[in-house]
């Protein structure tokens, strides 16, 4: 369809209202173009062949999000085949996250998001609290790279991406194609053949009957029915079996991926002292202060082995004091374990001083603990001044 040495569809650009639409075709050309290579004499069955081809987004519209094909003036441009489904690759929500993100960095009215875009990208932001750091920058280093490509050629890298996105996170309402299992489309299409009678006992469903007859009345359930009901029962239990080893290969796959949900196996991280009266995550991160600080004074034969100790309790993943650290210095001193030296964690330690120095000190100037060390060393002074006054009058 796009080879034009086979007489493919001709791509062209369209002048419009002070300015100019590269690289598209129309909907009837499309059409035209089905049912002549195709041999299909009927342009409805083209148009549905060409909507199938839409669905899967090999052609998209240009200024729709419905991928459907009309028989008109309606501009549409090809997939350009990294994209193409047949590819194989299914995108994650890290990837929408970071084209979602990416979108809000361009300053023109036809990249604005839409409602429910917005709404995913607030979702996925809660959702990677954690990371969005990292995706804020891929989404960033992309922005950069479009930016020094032909105007042309990004406005068309632009529109490939945006219905690439809308076969795999389809605007509400529409069918996300990529989801859809041919299996569960045929059962839907033909449901059951027993269902369940008010009596407890199944019967045949009167559109699956091979005798049917609209008019006739319902026969009442014979012994004959019942033990060829049996039988088709019998029959689904045996299909839907499954080993043993099979189930347990399962539940231990699902429990492996929420493990660290579980709050009976994973037990839950201090609170957060931010929002709470908690300080255990503070003297924890105190705790991995002094840790680094013994570590400078460690002999040097014991050094590699102290480093190891300080990256299993407070830093690798799983940690049982995980400490309140930045991706940054996290990167950093990640590298600085692969070749352990005194000064290892010196990054590390850097920011979790800065934390102490500006929340933990000041919360502990505002505790009841110290604001009653005052009161009393107030009082103590004004007791000690009395009694010095009360010697200066006697004598």
């Amino acid at each position: 369809m796009q080879d034009d040495k086979t007489g493919g569809v001709p791509i062209r650009t369209v002048k419009s209202f002070l300015s100019k639409i590269p690289s598209v075709v129309t909907g009837t050309d499309i059409v035209q173009w089905i049912m002549k290579n195709l041999a299909i004499e009927d342009p409805v069955e083209a148009i549905h062949l060409g909507s199938l081809v839409a669905a899967q987004g090999y052609i998209f519209p240009i200024s729709d999000h419905v991928l459907t094909l009309k028989d008109d003036g309606t501009f549409y441009r090809f997939q350009a085949p990294y994209f193409w489904p047949s590819n194989c690759w299914e995108p994650e929500n890290t990837d929408y996250a970071i084209y979602l993100c990416k979108r809000t960095m361009q300053n023109k009215a036809r990249l604005e998001l839409a409602d429910y875009e917005a709404e995913n990208l607030a979702r996925l932001q809660r959702a990677f609290a954690r990371k969005w750091e990292f995706i804020f920058m891929q989404a960033e280093a992309q922005v950069k790279i479009d930016r020094k490509k032909d105007k042309t050629e990004r406005k068309i890298l632009d529109s490939q991406e945006r219905a690439f996105w809308d076969v795999h996170r389809p605007v509400p309402g529409c069918v996300n194609t990529t989801e859809m299992d041919i299996r569960k489309c045929r059962r839907m299409k033909n449901p059951q053949k027993v269902k369940k009678s008010v009596y407890g006992v199944t019967e045949e469903s009167q559109s699956q009957s091979p005798v049917h007859i609209p008019t006739q009345p319902i026969r009442k359930t014979t012994k004959e029915d019942i033990r060829k009901q049996i039988t088709f029962l019998t029959s689904q239990i045996d299909r839907h079996r499954l080993k043993m080893s099979k189930v347990a290969e399962s539940l231990i796959a699902y429990t492996e991926q929420y493990v660290e949900y579980d709050p009976l196996i994973t037990p839950a991280e201090p609170s957060n002292p931010w929002i709470s009266d908690d300080i255990t995550l503070w003297d924890i991160e105190m705790r991995f202060w002094l840790a680094v600080q013994d570590l400078k004074k460690q002999p040097l034969q014991d050094v590699a082995t102290r480093v190891e100790e300080i990256w299993q309790e407070f830093l690798a993943p799983g940690a049982q004091s995980a400490i309140n650290l930045d991706s940054h210095s996290y990167e950093k001193t990640s590298q600085n374990v692969k070749d352990p030296g005194r000064y290892t964690y010196e990054d590390a330690q850097e920011h979790i001083y800065k934390l102490m120095k500006s929340d933990s000190y000041t919360r502990f100037l505002r505790s009841n603990a110290y604001q009653d060390l005052l009161q009393a060393k107030k009082k103590g002074k004004s007791l000690v001044g009395k009694r010095l006054t009360g010697l200066m009058q006697s004598s």
